[in-house]
This record gives C-alpha cells, sequence and structure tokens, in this order.
C-alpha cells in the first residue's frame, strides 16, 4: 500500500527533516525523532494526542483558514497533517515553511487575475460554439463537426485551467473550501452518474457499491471539492481500463474516520505507477501531459484541506485509490445540505 504524505513534495529550499509522531492503535505515542518536538516548541508530548488537531491545539496552533494542512501560531507557519496506516495506527507528520504573507496574497491576487481573463475568454468561445450547434441556422455537416470540436476542446481547456489555478492557490494554502455537513451518499451518487457517460464510451461498468446496510455517515465537506477528487480518481482510472473492466466506488468503515474507495477490478498498476499516482511534476514529465496528473495532485490537495488523506493500493485483483475523512460528530448541528451539481 501507498499512503501519501505531503512531506514527500516539499517546496524549493525547504531542507528540515519532517517531525514525525507514531500513534499505535491503542498504545502510546512513539515520537520518531526529536524533529517535531522541536518545530512545536515542545519539550514533552502532551499528555493526550490521539489525534492531529489535538496535537496541534496543545502546541498552541490554529489551523489556517483556507487550507486543511498549514498551521500558525505567532507568524510560524508549519505543514501537517495525518496517515492511516494499515495496521489502524496514525502517523502524524509536521514540516516548517518559511512564510511571506504579504507576498503570498498578492501571488493569489495575480492567479485570480489570470483566471478571469483565461476563462474569460475561454467561455465566450464556448458560448458562440453553443449557439451556432443550437439548431437554428443549418449547418454542413464539416462544418458542424468543427463546432463541436471547438465545443469539446473549450469544455475540456475550461475544466484544466479550474484545476491549475486551483492547485496552484492549493500550494499557496489559499484553496477556496466552504464545509457544511452533508451525507456522502450524494457525493458518491453525482460523482458515479458525472462519468457514467465516459464510462459506457470506454466500456466499463462504473458501479456504485453501496448497499442499504451500508452505514454512510455524514461529513463536514466542500461537497463540490469532495466531488471533484471522487471524479479525478474515476477518470485515473477509466484513462487505464480495458473493455469489460468493472471500477467500483464504496464506502469502508474506517472509525473515526470514513475510507471511500474507487476500485478498477482488473491489471493491477505497477509498484513504480502506483508510487507516482500523486506525484504531479514526476508524472507529467514522463507521460508529457498534465491534465491527468495536475487533476489527480489537486484531488490529493482537496482531501487534505479537508483535514483527510489519500492514498492507493495494488493487489492481484486490480487497484484502488482511496480517501478518508472525518466523520462529521453526532452532536454537530445541521441537515445534510443539497448536493452541488
Amino acid at each position: 500500500m501507498w499512503n501519501v504524505a505531503s512531506p514527500g513534495e516539499l517546496k524549493a529550499g525547504d531542507m528540515a527533516a519532517p517531525g514525525l509522531l507514531l500513534l499505535p492503535r491503542g498504545g502510546t505515542p512513539r515520537l520518531l525523532g526529536r524533529s517535531l518536538l522541536e518545530q512545536l516548541g515542545l519539550e514533552v508530548l502532551p499528555a493526550r494526542v490521539g489525534s492531529l488537531p489535538e496535537l496541534m491545539a496543545a502546541a498552541g496552533f490554529q489551523r489556517r483558514a483556507g487550507s486543511g494542512g498549514l498551521w500558525e501560531r505567532d507568524g510560524q507557519v508549519l505543514r501537517a497533517g495525518e496517515e492511516a496506516l494499515e495496521d489502524g495506527a496514525l502517523l502524524l507528520w509536521t514540516e516548517p515553511l518559511a512564510w511571506d504573507e504579504a507576498g503570498v496574497r498578492r501571488r493569489v491576487r495575480y492567479l485570480s487575475m489570470a483566471s478571469h481573463d483565461l476563462r474569460g475568454s475561454l467561455a465566450n468561445v464556448r458560448s458562440y460554439a453553443a449557439l451556432l450547434l443550437n439548431g437554428r441556422v443549418p449547418l454542413e455537416p464539416k462544418v458542424q463537426r468543427g463546432l463541436e470540436t471547438i465545443l469539446r476542446n473549450a469544455d475540456r481547456s475550461l475544466a484544466f485551467s479550474q484545476d491549475f489555478f486551483d492547485a496552484s492557490r492549493a500550494d499557496l494554502g489559499a484553496l477556496p473550501c466552504e464545509p457544511e455537513r452533508q451525507s456522502l451518499l450524494p457525493l458518491l451518487d453525482a460523482a458515479v452518474e458525472r462519468q457514467r457517460a465516459a464510462a459506457s464510451a470506454a466500456q466499463v461498468a462504473l458501479v456504485l457499491d453501496v448497499g442499504p446496510a451500508d452505514a454512510v455517515p455524514d461529513v463536514v465537506v466542500d461537497g463540490a471539492r469532495i466531488q471533484h477528487a471522487l471524479e479525478s480518481f474515476i477518470q485515473y482510472h477509466l484513462a487505464r481500463a480495458q473493455p469489460g473492466e468493472v471500477i467500483r466506488v464504496r464506502i469502508r468503515p474506517f472509525p473515526p474516520r470514513v475510507r471511500v474507495e474507487v476500485r478498477r477490478d482488473g491489471a493491477p498498476l505497477t509498484d513504480e505507477d502506483a508510487a507516482a499516482v500523486f506525484q504531479r511534476e514526476e508524472r507529467a514529465f514522463r507521460e508529457k501531459r498534465l491534465e491527468d496528473p495536475l487533476r489527480v495532485y489537486l484531488a490529493r490537495q482537496e482531501v487534505e484541506a479537508h483535514g483527510g488523506s489519500v492514498g492507493v493500493e495494488a493487489d492481484p485483483g486490480g487497484s484502488t485509490l482511496f480517501l478518508t475523512l472525518a466523520q462529521a460528530p453526532t452532536a454537530a448541528l445541521g441537515s445534510p445540505a443539497t448536493m452541488q451539481a
């Protein structure tokens, strides 16, 4: 199994070793070196540490708004996360960052301007192509095929540009998220339905494998973000699936978290491919294209912005991409939100 953690992709200039803490299931927390205590400014571990939020709160850090992976205290910024291991243990990690608040705000503004200009132009191209294809004006077959190609590529370019700018904002700890309490089931169902046509065209069965007896917990998430992450996992598998294979989307209990799996039954990923699934630059240079590596990398950023984690598993029967999210507390207020289309 490969659980992908952010320390594997440090920014240029980040040379400090990550701090690591192992939380065995039902056992005593174990420090893996002194880096974690030094980065948190602690002499010893707090008496009670059961999760990353508990650890960071005990050290006086607060989660930075707009980023699930960044924590701050008196101007100091750390990147931190946690990963669930196969035996039920948790691995907590931290790493220091050199943070320039004014520079980050300037960069975010720059990205917003670039996004507005590029997406505005693409939207105009798409709108006029759609207008000409509305059936009111007779078109020669060759002209119609050309306009359909323009429309299809405009949609693809709009999606790519959105992913590019969102991933760039996430790199700066400024990914927009609007979390609300909701059930996971509508998110899974919407992700499957949006990719059903593509699966049918590839002659691949796409199945939402959630039965009446399966417990579907509430989560507190930005529904559009998590749906995008799930669709990215499905698209990753579709690009590698052979006709007749099956892709299943399912839920697995993982208290106090929930694990959502997107599994392709068929030829498994190689060790090299599995290790590189969420590595944006490595895959882009190797595959000579950025679209899918960027989309899957953004999926990882979206999940981590909610305090979750992603990973990949391969076995003789197929390959599984998965994400984990914290279950919403039972006492939390609010009703399930309507899914964002």
